[in-house]
């Protein structure tokens, strides 16, 4: 039997058709959906959230500042009538090059003819010559080079992908022999060059633009650094975030896409608050059977530095079809068994048929998967790789985790303000779910007091395990014996009501009191 899969011994296998108990959440894995043109009615958000998705991702690489703000707004809607909470990822654009269409015509390109790459963007499109936005292609790429173009969010099966081989610089142009017959058809289309560095900043002027307008007003609660090349390029994002009022709080999620985000990985997740494994364009840069390897890698990184890792491009195929391939069906169990804290959807939701359907078909799998997810042995190897170096708060945290697991309980329940308690024990993954209750805090700015908890409670919503609810203000972080209990009581008639925790289940109870933190566990009467 595979150590890491937790099945029995004798299991027979017509017991895998027998249909799951419902659960009360459906998975520990979270879902990220993006949203745009078939995924921002209020109607279908309503429905995703509903389904699953617990973090909406903004994507900056199309559509401008209003078209966000209106799909924003309707999932504060859809957020309000479902009371389903949900968090707010902005993606930005990085340097990411571009072919310029204009016109939107499809143009046609023929294997064995040649297509020339200009700066010039006066230039029309045409079946000879495609204008892009990066005037340094022809000093970055020398002759044999290898360039893909693929309609944005590409699922790599489509007609409207060619691979280009470079064989002739020209100035500024660069001449490129057609591999294979293709359409570029529809909006966007970008290119990717194999293993070369693009002198462009990762974080661009009209990142920053978006950023500063969109991202302060709307109080972003996580930022998806495209293209994150050195752990300077977080430092950098950090830094400009910490000057725009209440963004000094958001979350940086690096997203890997290339090689040389590969080469500097662990300097990155040291920096990073999560990391995004971007297998789009990570799998045109590395050879095609190195990818599972990087993903169970990077994925055991980040469980280890307990930072959650998120693996994108799962079921492509659910872009146009109702049900996913089975390579793809393996793939998302596979993420799952790996560690991954959620999955992103990208086209699917975006411009896919069928964005509620895809996000519970991929929530059902999940939550199978956990069900053979070996939590023993995974913490033991948290606890040994962790070692002598463990932190108070850490040591504390993966006792919770122990407990939980010695008196099966049901539910674990952590009292934090600043959501790091929480983190630490849904990085021993317990195989329980995690009620995170966000203490809120008061602070000031010398001109007004506010509560803050409400980033904190949004920001779990991408770490596998963690459910967090918002406690009422008036139980403050510094807190006494009876504002301490009453929170308990709070928080334990809220999962009875849900249906989470039954008459005589056993609970286990993780808060700080005064300086120091508490475990305990709760046996509940009637």
């Amino acid at each position: 039997m595979n150590p890491h899969l937790n099945l029995e011994e004798n299991m027979k296998l017509a017991s895998v058709l027998q249909p799951s108990k419902p659960s009360f959440f459906p998975a520990m894995t979270k879902i990220i959906g993006t949203l745009g043109p078939k995924s921002r009615s209020v109607e279908i958000i309503s429905n995703c959230l509903k389904a699953g998705m617990s973090v909406a991702r903004f994507d900056f690489s199309w559509g401008d500042i209003d078209y966000h703000q209106e799909t924003l707004d309707n999932l504060k809607i859809a957020v309000k009538s479902t009371k389903k909470l949900c968090g707010v990822m902005l993606d930005t654009v990085g340097p990411e090059l571009q072919v310029i269409n204009k016109k939107e015509n499809p143009i046609s390109l023929q294997e064995d003819s040649f297509v020339v790459l200009t700066p010039d963007l006066d230039k029309e499109a045409t079946s000879c010559l495609l204008p892009i936005n990066f005037t340094g292609l022809s000093k970055a790429v020398k002759k044999g080079d290898t360039i893909f173009i693929g309609q944005y969010l590409f699922t790599g099966s489509e007609t409207t992908s060619v691979w280009l081989e470079v064989t002739e610089i020209n100035g500024e142009d660069v001449v490129c022999l057609v591999k294979n017959s293709a359409t570029l058809s529809g909006l966007l289309y970008t290119l990717h060059v194999s293993q070369i560095h693009i002198n462009l900043p990762t974080l661009t002027d009209k990142d920053k633009e978006v950023i500063s307008s969109w991202g302060v007003r709307n109080n972003i609660d996580i930022l998806s650094l495209s293209y994150t090349r050195d752990a300077e390029d977080v430092r950098h994002a950090r830094k400009f975030l910490s000057k725009l009022g209440d963004l000094y709080q958001t979350q940086i999620f690096a997203k890997i896409e290339n090689v040389e985000g590969l080469t500097h990985f662990d300097e990155i997740l040291q920096e990073a608050d999560g990391v995004i494994l971007s297998r789009g364009n990570l799998g045109i840069d590395l050879p095609p059977e190195k990818v599972f390897l990087f993903q169970k890698t990077a994925v055991f990184k980040c469980n280890m530095a307990g930072k959650p890792a998120v693996v994108t491009r799962v079921v492509d195929s659910m872009t146009e079809n109702l049900r996913p391939t089975r390579a793809e069906a393996t793939d998302v169990a596979n993420a799952i068994l790996d560690g991954s804290d959620a999955i992103l959807l990208g086209a699917e939701t975006l411009r896919g048929l069928y964005p509620v359907e895809t996000i519970s078909t991929v929530g059902r799998i999940c939550a199978e998967a956990e069900k053979v997810f070996n939590y023993d042995l995974y913490y033991k190897r948290a606890v040994k790789y962790a070692g002598d170096e463990m932190s108070h708060l850490e040591s504390i945290t993966s006792t919770a985790v122990r407990a939980a697991i010695k008196v099966k309980a049901s539910v674990i329940l952590c009292f934090t303000s600043t959501g790091r308690a929480a983190r630490f024990i849904a990085k021993y993954k317990p195989t329980t779910p995690v009620i995170s209750v966000v203490i809120p805090r008061l602070k000031t700015n010398q001109l007004r007091w506010t509560f803050t908890g409400a980033f904190e409670a949004r920001q779990s919503l991408i770490v596998r395990g963690i459910f967090p609810m918002l406690a009422d203000a008036r139980h403050q972080a510094e807190s006494t014996n009876a504002t301490n209990e009453s929170v308990l009581k709070v928080a334990l008639d809220h999962g009875k009501a849900s249906g989470l925790i039954k008459p005589h289940d056993r609970v286990v109870v993780c808060q700080k009191l005064g300086e120091a933190y508490v475990v305990k566990i709760l046996e509940l009467e009637d």
